[in-house]
């Protein structure tokens, strides 16, 4: 591991659950492309404890797009898999035939093989959210973790399938469509678990059927939220709106009740 960043990584332990959380890209970005009507100076009132972590200098927000690993006692579990490469038709210019393998590289190094991989779950369909899901291979979209079940929900691939949204429909179709024709998908409803350590909790909001996973072991809990917060200054104004919500009003209950929940909490529990 010489030459991965420290920034790159980092571990976690949930009771005998192993987590490591894997960063794809971090990208100063103005407050105003995450949130609805917010400025850079909405944020002054956290800088002590947002800067320099979560802001820049300049009051950029650090958007961190990243996996995390699960390993349990008997499974290797995927949580998001961030933007990809050579993908096309994106939202963010900066995404669009982007090329870079340190993701692949940082997996192995925290001994995950693309073919260990037992499952893959995204939150929500969002392209930078499934864009590992692929690569790129003689001209055909193929499943980058061959071995893995991929589990789509329902309530999100219904809303998805058929939207019309030029850069929705490029996510569809490079990042979630090849692993269903590969024959790798799994339907899951919001009730899904594994061993009773990993359970899905509907979040619903950011998308039709955004969930987090709640990991438990040994008497331990930590949640998986997604984008159901996209940045920290949430735990402050859990009330702001992500500019990406498809409902606004619904998605603020979820992180409201995140919030009231888990804000008293060992931050080792926050994912």
């Amino acid at each position: 591991m010489d030459d991965v960043s420290p920034l790159s990584i980092q571990t976690f332990t949930v009771g005998d659950i192993r987590i490591a959380k894997v960063l794809d890209t971090l990208e100063p970005t103005n407050p105003r492309v995450l949130y609805v009507d917010k400025r850079k100076e909405d944020c002054d009132p956290y800088l002590e404890w947002l800067q320099p972590h979560f802001l820049d200098v300049g009051k950029r927000m650090l958007l961190s797009i990243h996996t995390f690993v699960i390993w349990t006692k008997h499974h290797t579990i995927l949580i998001d898999t961030c933007v990809g490469t050579n993908k096309q038709g994106l939202a963010f210019p900066q995404w669009n035939g982007r090329q870079n393998s340190t993701y692949l590289r940082d997996l192995a190094a925290v001994g995950c093989a693309a073919e260990a991989v037992d499952y893959v779950f995204c939150t929500h369909m969002h392209l930078d959210h499934t864009g590992w899901n692929t690569q790129l291979r003689d001209g055909r979209w193929v499943p980058t973790f061959p071995n893995a079940k991929y589990l789509f929900n329902k309530r999100e691939w219904e809303h998805w399938k058929d939207d019309p949204t030029p850069t929705e429909q490029a996510a569809v179709q490079q990042n979630i469509l090849p692993i269903i024709e590969a024959g790798k998908a799994e339907w899951v409803d919001d009730a899904w678990d594994l061993e009773d350590a990993v359970t899905l909790v509907p979040t619903p909001g950011h998308t039709p059927g955004h969930c987090s996973v709640r990991l438990r072991s040994n008497g331990q809990e930590a949640i998986i939220t997604g984008d159901l917060m996209v940045h920290p200054v949430q735990v402050a104004e859990p009330q702001w709106s992500q500019v990406a919500d498809t409902d606004r009003a619904l998605a603020i209950h979820p992180v409201c009740r995140a919030v009231l929940r888990h804000a008293d909490d060992d931050p080792g529990h926050a994912l």
